[in-house]
Formats: C-alpha cells, structure tokens, sequence
C-alpha cells in the first residue's frame, strides 16, 4: 500500500536555505525574500535553517547575512537568526563593553529569562567568549550595582507556582524595614530579591503592599536620581511585571527625539518569541496607539518589514 505524504505547509530547512541563498546571488540582494522566511520561523527551525544552510553551501548563513545587508535591517536580522542563547550571550558580552555599556541590558536577561534560558546563555557565553558572564559582569560593576548584577546573573531560580505565605509576610516586612531605614544596599535586601522564585517575590510584594500601604518601587522613588536605585526599581518591575517594563522601554526608544533603534530592535527581537502579546497589549493600554502603527510611525523600509513581522508573528507559516 502506498504511503501518502502530506505536504508541510512549512517548507523544510533544506528549501529555506536555498530560497536564502538565492536571495543573495546576482546583483543587489532580495531583503523581501528574508522578510518572507526568517521572521515566520521559530527558534529550532532557524537553527536547522543555519545548519542545512552550512552543509549545502560550506557557508555560515550569519556571516552571509553580515556581509549582504547593513544598518538598521542587519542587526535585527542578524540578532534575530541567532540561536536564544547566542543572543543573549552576545548581548550581555556587548553590555560589558566601555562603549555600549548597559546595566540595563544585563539586568533584563537575567530577570526577564527562565532559570534554564539564563543558565543556557551562561553556557553560551562560556563556549563564545571564553570566560564566565559572572566575571565580565564583576569586572564592568562597581560598588551596589555589583552588588547586585552579580548575583542577578548568577541565579537559578525555582520556577513553580508554590508560595510560602508565612515567609512572604516576613520578608515583606524585613523589606521594609530596610528601605524605611534607607539600607537600598542591605544584603538581605538583595538576598531576597536574586534568589526567591517569581512566584514567591509577587507574593511577597503584594503583602508589602497591602501590610504598608505603599507599592515597593514608590517607596524605592526617595531619589529619582540615584542609578542604583533606578536599577533596583527596574530590577523588581523586571521580576513582577516585565511586560510594563518593556512597554516603557520601547515607549522611550520610539518616542525620543530620534528613535533609540538600538533598545527597539533588542526589545522586539527578544521578546517575539516569548512575552510580545502581553507588551503589545500593554503598550496599546498605556499609549492609545498600537505597537504596530507606532513602529511604523518611526521606522522605514526593510527595517520596519522586519520589526512588523516580528511582532506580528513568527514559525506560523
């Protein structure tokens, strides 16, 4: 008896790479072609594209990409095409670096990622840069900000839903104690909040709210000003709520004087394949406007394609 085969609808890896190898042959190279492949495949499925792509051609599709596109539309492609965790490890690595210098950056991997999605881009930034992530985070820090990236990077968080409510009532309480007396650095305070599971912290923290009266991060405004406790404010908005963290952050880099493509294109790239429904639901509850129209508003060309079909959408073809 004969087999049917029914077609994918997703062509294979093979067929992906051939379609991106011939956006690159001849003169000029087809951006629209890219557009119509990479952003609609997901994670496995761009590494198996990469791989098939270097068995057939003898070629990294990365450096290929690098050497046919430029500005704006490369970078988001490039970081795009990246394994997670090649990502992130060239991202923290970049934020370690004198000239694109990023607490930020680094505080947002690791709060923003799972336990094992941190722990993978460790891994990755030991097998790319020879080194820990521990270690250029110590080395680039100073003072309380390394008092508390260090341990942020370093966690391994339990990732279930068990609360511990006694513990959550305690530590709500030792954590105000702490700001009351204005010990932001105090190494209880920074225990709790680089250790405790996500599940654990929101309970914590709603207790702190409903026992004192006051949402932790007002009670952390005493100085705007002060970067370390921006970054500790950042840190629990990160932890709890990263969908508001994020909509603010794309908020600014669209609405400044000169979009900041740079946070755009991290934001959008890292965050299509995990929590984007809820920053784009957040993003139109807070500005009025979608997300879609307000990167279309800023952006132009092949780099906007781009960025729309990422957040639109990826492996769903």
């Amino acid at each position: 008896m004969a087999t049917i085969i029914i077609p994918s609808s997703v062509p294979s890896p093979a067929e992906d790479s051939e379609q991106l190898r011939k956006a690159f042959a001849g003169w000029g190279t087809n951006e629209a072609l890219i557009i119509q492949i990479l952003p609609h495949r997901n994670a496995s499925q761009r590494k198996l594209i990469r791989e098939s792509y270097a068995a057939t051609y003898g070629e990294d599709l990365l450096k290929d990409l690098d050497e046919e596109l430029s500005s704006d539309f490369q970078r988001v492609v490039l970081l795009w095409t990246l394994d997670p965790s090649e990502r992130d490890a060239y991202l923290a690595n970049e934020a370690t670096k004198k000239l694109s210098a990023s607490n930020w950056v680094i505080m947002e991997i690791a709060c923003t990622r799972s336990s094992s999605d941190l722990f993978k881009a460790r891994e990755a930034y030991h097998n790319r840069y020879k080194k820990s992530l521990e270690e250029d985070v110590a080395h680039h820090t100073t003072g309380d900000i390394r008092k508390l990236l260090v341990p942020l990077v370093s966690a391994f968080r339990y990732e279930g839903d068990e609360v511990h409510v006694a513990l959550a009532k305690s530590e709500a309480k030792l954590l105000h104690e702490k700001i009351h007396d204005k010990a932001y650095n105090d190494e209880e305070l920074v225990r709790i909040l680089t250790t405790r599971s996500k599940a654990q912290l929101n309970a914590t923290l709603n207790h702190y709210n409903d026992q004192f009266g006051n949402a932790i991060n007002k009670d952390l405004k005493t100085d705007p000003n002060d970067e370390y406790l921006k970054l500790l404010r950042a840190t629990i908005k990160c932890l709890t709520c990263p969908e508001k963290y994020y909509e603010k952050t794309l908020r600014l880099a669209i609405n400044r004087l000169g979009t900041d493509e740079w946070a755009l294109t991290r934001v959008v790239v890292t965050q299509a394949e995990t929590n984007m429904a809820r920053i784009k639901e957040e993003y139109h509850k807070r500005n009025s406007v979608t997300l879609e129209r307000a990167i279309a508003g800023d952006t132009a060309g092949d780099y906007e394609k781009m960025l729309l079909a990422l957040i639109g959408g990826h492996g769903d073809v």
